[in-house]
């Protein structure tokens, strides 16, 4: 007899994921042969907090290990506010890309192009080596115990840096955005402090810290023209974020980042 299907919701994006046993069947895009290389070498290595990537079932679909844990769902629960928690996952997003440093950039998994470049008064952008998740959203990360155990849902994964990384961890985690912009239960961070816990959980190197705001606020501006060509060429949820105004936030945060500049960088660091 074949198990159920139970639908797993939560994402903004990928509809049609659901829970088999053990499993999670997922529809496959263009981003799926990437994805697939990087869960065989997350495996391949001993990296014990990502799912496993199995096989493709009758249907075409990914069939990968469900991992057992908590996750947030919307609106995000009390507990994705709390400082420990947000610091474990600095932990573990530090072992993710440690692991992934080894893989480098394989064949297909090239840089974007056509980037504006930095203004000349700032540090260069660190060059992208490794194959970074940059969605490390609270959906996207399972706890165990109070402690993140394991990221998921990698579509999103790209060519970044330790910055790249680290910004991402901050945007979701460390309330880097206006306040009004922010889940409810984000709303009374102080993204100054939570900057520099997350950092320096992490374990950022000294040098580095002083490319996180530029880095970040460039990143923003990357973003908005990202979303814009998804919403356009792929539709479905990317075109439903964009109809609900994703743009329009992402131009706040760009021009938050660019008001809190001075006082976030030297929480980093001082």
């Amino acid at each position: 007899m074949a198990q159920a299907e139970i639908p797993l919701t939560g994402g903004d994006v990928t509809e049609g994921v659901v829970r088999v046993g053990d499993t999670v069947r997922r529809p496959v895009g263009e981003h799926s042969p990437l994805v697939h290389v990087v869960l065989r070498h997350l495996e391949a290595v001993g990296f014990d907090g990502a799912p496993r990537f199995l096989m493709l079932d009758h249907r075409g679909r990914e069939v990968l290990t469900f991992v057992e844990g908590e996750v947030a769902g919307r609106p995000w629960p009390s507990w994705v506010a709390d400082q420990d928690r947000a610091a474990s996952v600095a932990r573990l997003l530090r072992r993710l890309d440690d692991a992934m440093v080894p893989l480098g950039l394989p064949m297909g998994s090239a840089s974007p192009t056509g980037l504006a470049p930095l203004p000349t008064d700032e540090p260069c952008d660190p060059v992208p080596s490794f194959l970074g998740h940059l969605d490390v959203t609270p959906e996207n990360t399972v706890f165990r115990d109070g402690e993140a155990f394991a990221l998921i849902d990698f579509d999103l994964v790209r060519p970044a840096t330790r910055v790249d990384s680290v910004g991402n961890l901050l945007l979701w985690w460390g309330g880097w955005m206006p306040v009004e912009d922010r889940e409810p239960v984000m709303r009374g961070i102080d993204a100054t402090s939570r900057g520099r816990l997350l950092v320096d959980a992490y374990g950022v190197d000294p040098e580095l810290r002083a490319h996180i705001l530029p880095v970040a606020i460039r990143t923003a501006g990357r973003s908005w023209h990202r979303m814009r060509d998804r919403a356009a060429r792929l539709g479905g949820g990317w075109a439903r974020m964009w109809d609900e105004g994703i743009g329009d936030q992402i131009r706040r945060r760009e021009q938050w980042l660019v008001e809190n500049r001075a006082r976030l960088a030297e929480a980093l660091c001082r």
